[in-house]
């Protein structure tokens, strides 16, 4: 096995994969205990299964917010499900510093079809292997990391209805040991 600082990324969004939306009827909801982080605050935390901590540590890579939710995903996200604070992707428009995209650019890669993530995450990534765990990504974007990243990567779209279950797990942990014992 690699060092940790070779290790894979995965960069993780929170609605869809963690958070699931968008289908008729109630959702599981789940308690993390007697402090509940974040319930009252954001009714849709109660969605996140407290399963996925353990899972995701047990990848063998290093987890990275990619999320809309920055660095709220470590002060509500993370403590329901087991994490500790993970790095953070400023994406686009956050800041120069952090490899964001500017807004000309990011307006046209949205015209083109890609994801407004898709060229911040590229660039965050510097050639290591990465999965993006997301439920908006598409053809385009993997058409453009395909030309546009040196190093092997995975865009794994999980179903926002449901979020991350049992086989998208198994897609990525085949995924991630096959990368990270090279």
């Amino acid at each position: 096995m690699t060092s940790t600082a070779q290790r894979p990324l995965l960069f993780l969004d929170v609605d869809g994969p963690l958070i699931p939306f968008g289908a008729s009827g109630p959702y599981p909801t789940y308690e993390t205990g007697p402090e509940d982080p974040g319930a009252r605050e954001n009714p849709l935390l109660a969605r996140i299964n407290p399963q996925h901590g353990p899972r995701l540590t047990a990848l063998p890579c290093e987890l990275v917010w990619a999320t809309t939710w920055m660095e709220d995903a470590n002060t509500w996200v993370a403590p329901r499900i087991g994490l500790p604070p993970l790095p953070v992707v400023g994406l686009p428009g956050a800041s120069e510093a952090d490899g964001a995209v500017g807004y000309e650019e990011e307006e046209e890669d949205v015209r083109n079809g890609l994801h407004w993530k898709t060229r911040t995450l590229v660039a965050r990534a510097a050639g290591r292997p990465f999965v993006w765990v997301d439920d908006e990504i598409t053809g385009t974007d993997r058409s453009w990391v395909a030309v546009h990243h040196p190093g092997p990567a995975l865009l794994h779209r999980v179903e926002p209805r449901q979020g991350l279950r049992d086989g998208d797990y198994a897609v990525l942990d085949a995924w991630l040991r096959r990368w990270a014992s090279t």
